[in-house]
């Protein structure tokens, strides 16, 4: 494993590279006619939940910040496997950005369907006297700022039946040392989950998140260090950490009528560390 000086990482650059998709999975059209929004759907958790929802059936609006490459490769898987897919480079925290992402979409599907919030950013340090105000705003801004501004611009051409998935993380229960900004702003994306499902209840439109332990994604290799990336999972029940690809399925039945009944829940996806949440 090795690490690498560009933030974001890029998965292409990466060794070994993040499996995003298992051949064992067996699709059923649990998401057949519906466009999905995804951001940072470029790499890691985002390029499989991208191509687990298109094997479903759904189409795709992929949004990712500057990873043209990643962008490019998960735009031809999806293709591949024969869905449409619009692809939109920008920062989702800014308010245009997601206007002309809505627009876009409903030009050419018509239709918004499954919003998953996904794209996330972290930065290490060791000590909270270390993290600047600006690394505290910049990681808020990504990680809960970009969910405000894209769930606020795509509600109002959502309709009853329509799913949002949030991506908050094991830390936002466990808490992590060195990850004090990503940690806090993971969880305010569990409390925005569960207060948001409570408030579109009667519209129909269900809320729920999935909370990914060490997963294997580009944020790992371009935040940590050589020792902590060869570490990186083993501290987990199961000793190793998740691939993408593992999350996928849970992605999808928060996004299908599987999870009908489920509103304002985490799924743990974490290697087996209770955290009762």
């Amino acid at each position: 494993m090795s690490t690498q000086s560009v933030r974001p990482g890029r998965e292409h650059a990466m060794s070994p590279e993040p499996e995003y998709f298992s051949e064992a999975y067996q699709s059923a059209g649990k998401l057949s006619g519906k466009v999905a929004i995804i951001t940072g759907a470029d790499s890691g958790i985002g390029r499989a939940v991208a191509v687990y929802y298109a094997k479903e059936g759904a189409d795709i609006v992929l949004l990712y910040l500057e990873e043209h490459k990643d962008a490019q490769f998960t735009q031809k898987v999806i293709e591949k496997i024969g869905r449409k897919v619009l692809v939109v480079a920008g920062d989702a925290a800014d308010k245009e950005y997601c206007r002309k992402v809505i627009e876009q979409t409903l030009s050419t599907f018509g239709r918004i369907d499954v919003l998953v919030n996904n794209a996330g950013e972290q930065h290490p340090q060791k000590k909270l006297e270390d993290i600047s105000e600006q690394q505290w705003e910049k990681t808020f801004r990504t990680n809960i700022f970009a969910m405000f501004q894209l769930t606020k611009a795509a509600l109002p051409h959502m309709k009853s039946g329509a799913t949002i998935v949030n991506t908050t993380s094991v830390t936002a229960y466990k808490g992590n040392p060195i990850l004090l900004d990503y940690s806090a702003s993971k969880g305010a994306i569990t409390s925005f989950t569960r207060s948001l499902a409570i408030n579109l209840a009667k519209r129909g439109i269900r809320v729920n998140a999935v909370a990914p332990g060490p997963i294997w994604t580009p944020l790992i290799p371009s935040t940590f260090d050589d020792e902590q990336v060869e570490k990186f999972g083993t501290d987990t029940p199961l000793g190793r950490p998740g691939q993408p690809s593992e999350l996928g399925a849970a992605y999808v039945y928060l996004a299908s009528s599987d999870s009908s009944f489920m509103t304002g829940q985490v799924l743990h996806i974490n290697g087996g560390s209770v955290v009762n949440g």
